[in-house]
């Protein structure tokens, strides 16, 4: 997931009313255990957090990090809890390395010992209940919350994710399971950002609404066009959960769309 844009949201409420309104988030400190490569773009930070990892969470769900910076500063970043095992109260959380971002030169520099803070869980992204099959479509920054659900489906339930990553070498393993299928679509080096990669091969699928609920998150114009393609296609406003992560020239932020 990507950065928190740090200037004000309008809400419709009168300003600064909707901080007031929202519940305090709980803060919590999170001790650098590893950290392992994944794929030449995806490196998985691991804590020790047995206190967080205890409380109720939602597959999807992300923690606001205050990332310490080397000029003293402090980055405020939005990221997706990518698991949580309880009996080792390990937490783990996945990063896009490319660029040059608060958030990649902490995670690049991470070290074993070093503690952070982090707010929450929060965020409005999680599993719908009572559907029989989950679509989900997302580029690189999705992964993490998008086979955190995954693994998290009930029994029965079936799932189709297309995932947009900027090479093969990105494509991840999860263990297979009946009912899910998980399609790469590589943009062949192109940079990320607007494009009709997944609207293209979301406009192939045809996806049926039946009893369907869609997921669709990432770089915020392709989430609309998206989320617009579903609308047309039939699919009920309220069984289309739709994020914007992150959009150009923006430090962060989400976008309800």
């Amino acid at each position: 997931m990507s950065d928190v844009n740090e200037r004000p949201r309008r809400s419709g409420l009168p300003f600064g009313l909707d901080r007031v309104m929202r519940p305090p988030m709980r803060s919590w400190n999170l001790t650098v255990t590893g950290r392992t490569q994944l794929t030449p773009r995806m490196m998985r930070v691991s804590f020790a957090a047995a206190d967080l990892v205890a409380e109720t969470w939602r597959p999807g769900q992300d923690l606001v990090l205050s990332l310490p910076q080397t000029d003293g500063s402090t980055a405020r970043r939005h990221y997706t809890i990518r698991g949580a095992d309880r009996a080792s109260g390990r937490l783990d959380i996945d990063f896009v390395v490319h660029g040059d971002s608060p958030a990649v030169r902490w995670a690049r520099s991470a070290s074993a010992g070093e503690v952070i803070e982090a707010q929450g869980p929060r965020g409005r992204t999680g599993l719908a209940s009572d559907v029989a099959h989950h679509l989900f479509c997302g580029d690189e920054t999705c992964i993490p919350g998008i086979f955190a659900m995954i693994e998290a489906l009930p029994p029965g339930a079936g799932a189709t994710a297309l995932i947009e990553i900027a090479n093969a070498e990105e494509a991840q393993s999860l263990p297979a399971r009946d009912g899910v299928k998980i399609e790469w679509l590589s943009r062949n080096g192109a940079r990320p950002g607007p494009s009709t990669l997944l609207l293209d091969r979301l406009e192939a699928l045809s996806p049926s609404p039946a009893a369907a609920h869609a997921y669709v998150i990432g770089e915020t114009s392709n989430v609309r066009a998206q989320r617009h393609y579903l609308l047309e296609r039939g699919f009920d406003k309220a069984r289309i959960t739709a994020e914007g992560y992150w959009r150009p020239g923006r430090v962060g932020g989400h976008d309800h769309v």
